[in-house]
């Protein structure tokens, strides 16, 4: 078990042209925790009397500033993350920030550079070249894609089609079972033996989703979308088999309704995301109350999928994007503070081990006929059918083997059974009599060799061939 909080990560978006820069700092202290200060100058407009707060500050795992490239975000956040989902733990990476503050670019990536790529390619990349070079065990991986619009769930790898509308797509439920697990009803677990299938069922997926123009960023995300990396292992010959599931999560943007200068549909939609963003935060409020009895996860769909991510057994991280032009500062504080909330949540991480009920089943067939066996020894009950001939095979070869020892203390077990015990000793009986044959059979060709050799030198002797 690992225990651990949710670790976050800041990440702050390269500014636009005409975008004006915030004033904000990045430091480091000995424990290598880094901090961001944001600069809020107060308003000379409003008076010589002014207490509004200045200074904000916030600490994170690692701040990742305007210069850094993708490459680095994946080995801080992404491959640790990786390494334990392969390990047989679960793991969740979920970003969080407003509307065209990079959300969707650092977990999905560009579309213009094979550089650009995001965390989602690169985990699917880093996974299956760790999956080549380990051969001590078998490896299956299956992958899903969920979005969440308004409140829905739709299954973004439908096999059948491309969708050319979301409706097209399978609606997925939630149900939950007497233990509270949750389970997905109508999203497809898509098999990838490889790197370059996981990748097209990305692609598939990334072409199903919901996207529309708002006047914040004209290529907007309008939902939230979960693409989940299942794997199980197992050694060859074990009933033992491991399991476990990476959640990597883009949410929708989290900004003030009025911010976004849209109505109509845009306006319900932006209503929905808030609300469901809304739920996420109670939960990770609850959380963090020590003595909290109650923690509202079924208040929304994703808090309920996201159920073991946030609080439960899942080693999770949180990546707040944040874009710091002085037009967007009040949002980028308030993601900010939603991530130190964050910071507070433990989470409990065990290893996903359970036997292979096939294997299991095998097994217990096989205990349950030894059982059978011994209390037909016991009993004296005779059984009828007779052995297979790949049964008699094996047990003409395990006596062989067993006879042709030459340790002393060597054992023949066959078991209870008492056809095979039987047919162990005709076989040790056929055995022995065809050794007495063939030693008889030699001593007769020796003695008749002694006796021609006699004839030989009782010749050689009369004819004068021999002096005495």
């Amino acid at each position: 078990m690992v225990k651990q909080t949710i670790q976050i990560y800041a990440r702050v978006k390269p500014l636009a042209r005409r975008q004006q820069a915030g004033i904000y700092s990045v430091s480091e202290d000995e424990k290598s925790v880094s901090s961001l200060e944001i600069i809020v100058p107060r308003d000379l407009a409003d008076g010589f009397v002014n207490n509004k707060r200045e200074s904000y500050k916030f600490k994170f795992q690692k701040i990742f500033d305007q210069e850094v490239k993708q490459d680095a975000v994946f080995e801080s956040i992404a491959k640790p993350v990786a390494e334990c989902a392969l390990a047989g733990y679960n793991g969740t990476i979920f970003a969080y920030g407003q509307t065209g503050s990079g959300k969707t670019f650092t977990i999905t990536g560009g579309a213009e550079r094979y550089s650009d790529r995001g965390i989602i390619p690169r985990t699917l990349s880093y996974i299956f070249q760790q999956l080549e070079k380990d051969s001590s065990k078998v490896y299956t991986t299956h992958v899903s894609y969920l979005e969440i619009y308004n409140e829905c769930g739709y299954d973004l790898l439908d096999p059948r089609h491309e969708a050319s509308r979301l409706e097209d797509l399978p609606k997925v439920t939630i149900m939950e079972d007497p233990d509270q697990n949750i389970h997905l009803k109508n999203l497809s677990l898509q098999q990838a033996t490889n790197e370059e299938e996981a990748l097209n069922l990305l692609f598939l997926g990334d072409t199903n989703r919901m996207i529309a123009e708002t006047p914040m960023n004209q290529a907007s995300t309008r939902s939230h979308c979960i693409f989940t990396i299942h794997i199980s292992s197992k050694e060859p010959g074990s009933a033992t088999i491991r399991r476990s599931k990476l959640h990597l999560v883009d949410l929708a943007g989290s900004e003030r309704v009025a911010k976004t200068g849209v109505g109509g549909q845009l306006l319900t939609e932006a209503k929905y995301i808030n609300l469901s963003l809304h739920y996420l935060e109670q939960v990770i409020i609850a959380l963090a109350e020590k003595h909290r009895s109650h923690i509202p996860y079924r208040n929304s769909m994703m808090t309920s999928v996201l159920r073991d991510s946030l609080g439960g057994n899942c080693m999770t991280t949180m990546i707040a994007t944040l874009s710091l032009d002085k037009r967007n500062i009040d949002e980028s504080i308030s993601t900010c503070r939603f991530a130190q909330r964050v910071a507070l949540i433990k989470n409990e991480a065990v290893l996903n081990e359970e036997i292979d009920p096939r294997l299991m089943i095998i097994q217990l067939k096989k205990v349950i006929q030894e059982l059978k066996d011994e209390l037909a020894m016991v009993t004296g009950e005779q059984r009828t059918e007779e052995l297979t001939q790949e049964e008699l095979l094996q047990l003409d070869e395990i006596v062989k083997t067993f006879l042709e020892d030459p340790d002393p203390e060597s054992m023949l077990d066959v078991g209870a059974d008492m056809r095979k015990i039987k047919h162990c000793f005709n076989y040790v009986k056929v055995y022995s009599d065809t050794n007495t044959s063939e030693k008889k059979e030699e001593l007769k060709k020796l003695r008749d060799l002694l006796h021609q050799r006699d004839n030989e030198i009782s010749i050689l002797y009369v004819t004068g061939f021999i002096w005495v």
